[in-house]
């Protein structure tokens, strides 16, 4: 059966009672207690996976301004950026050299979810093993190019249009939105990697280096789209949003087959996560306890969402509740498809 929405297919449907399955590891009040004291006087910092100046980090140094306000003890809020592999570097710091007390985040690329799944050779990392704390807002990912370019939609892309586009890493979601355009569906796309962040990438653009990108709606330039400096010409998530042109197309409309639908889905999943937050899984239960209550009451903090409505930034928060849930339906995929996904990546 499928979802008469998106129509995702079957496995993807089980997220309902894989979230009901999911054991919560909250510690007892008492021990909640204990710890509270532990944040006074600390410095917590929140490491970003990207350089300066693109979406995650402007998210991240808004969180910064109040989640500490909602954190016993009121610990000093930074944020640090850590770019590299697509903000791989990020994730692995925490496991790695990162103390485990609970004073480090980290934000970063949910692409590096899939990758995590088609090549864990490679990555040896698999994102249950983190402590979650949610997500900002759910992904709402679109491929536009720039008003200058020679195509302006997708139909000029299936008619042998080239899209220039250029990425951090491998491990990204919009050069894993370009993979899918190229390998799945046959379109000529070319990528340039190894920019330091999205903010490298928009210069680019603005000189006509590149036609243009694939990324969240909110980290596009708010002026880009007011004074219509880029056409978006196809959807990467079945969720909208009215700021959104109505007409544009989903990516999954396009798949003919059920193994690209299903390929399709597994690759476009963990844009369900947008923003996410995660922890060491070693640190104490108690402070994983802590932050993901202040992670909540930040976002519903009404400094926090005029903060963000005043620099046009969306939040549609996921708990770590329904980010663990959408992270063990990702790991739950047929694995004759997640190997058919690893080849459309590349």
């Amino acid at each position: 059966m499928r979802d008469q929405r998106t129509g995702a297919p079957t496995w993807k449907a089980c997220a309902a009672s894989v979230a009901l399955a999911l054991a919560a590891a909250t510690p007892p009040d008492a021990a909640i207690a204990q710890d509270e004291n532990f944040y006074a006087g600390k410095t917590l910092t929140l490491i970003v996976g990207f350089s300066p100046g693109g979406g995650y980090d402007i998210y991240a140094r808004t969180v910064a301004r109040f989640i500490g306000n909602h954190i016993p003890g009121k610990p000093t809020v930074i944020v640090q950026n850590m770019p590299g592999a697509g903000s791989f570097t990020a994730v692995r710091y925490l496991d790695g050299p990162a103390v485990k007390d609970g004073t480090i985040v980290t934000a970063f690329n949910p692409g590096v979810i899939t990758d995590s799944l088609t090549e864990p050779e490679k990555f040896n990392t698999k994102f249950t093993n983190f402590a979650w704390l949610g997500s900002i807002t759910r992904d709402i990912r679109v491929c536009y190019v720039w008003h200058t370019a020679s195509f302006k939609n997708m139909q000029d892309l299936l008619d042998g249009k080239e899209f220039i586009m250029g990425a951090t890493g491998v491990n990204t979601s919009n050069y894993v939105n370009g993979a899918v355009l190229r390998n799945l569906f046959g379109l000529k796309v070319k990528q340039i990697t190894g920019f330091p962040g999205s903010n490298e990438m928009r210069l680019a653009t603005e000189r006509g280096e590149l036609n243009g990108d694939c990324g969240s709606w909110s980290s596009i330039p708010i002026d880009w789209i007011k004074t219509k400096k880029i056409i978006p010409f196809v959807a990467f998530s079945p969720r909208t949003n009215p700021e959104i042109p109505k007409d544009l197309p989903f990516i999954g409309t396009f798949a003919k087959t059920d193994e690209q639908k299903q390929v399709l889905d597994i690759i476009i999943a963990a844009g369900e996560l947008g923003r996410p937050y995660i922890m060491s899984k070693q640190v104490p239960a108690a402070r994983v306890a802590i932050m993901r209550k202040a992670f909540d009451a930040t976002m519903k903090d009404p400094g926090f969402i005029a903060e963000t409505a005043k620099q046009d930034l969306p939040v549609d928060p996921a708990t770590a509740d329904e980010a663990e849930a959408i992270i063990k339906r990702i790991y739950a995929a047929p694995p004759e498809y997640v190997a058919k996904a690893k080849l459309v990546m590349k």
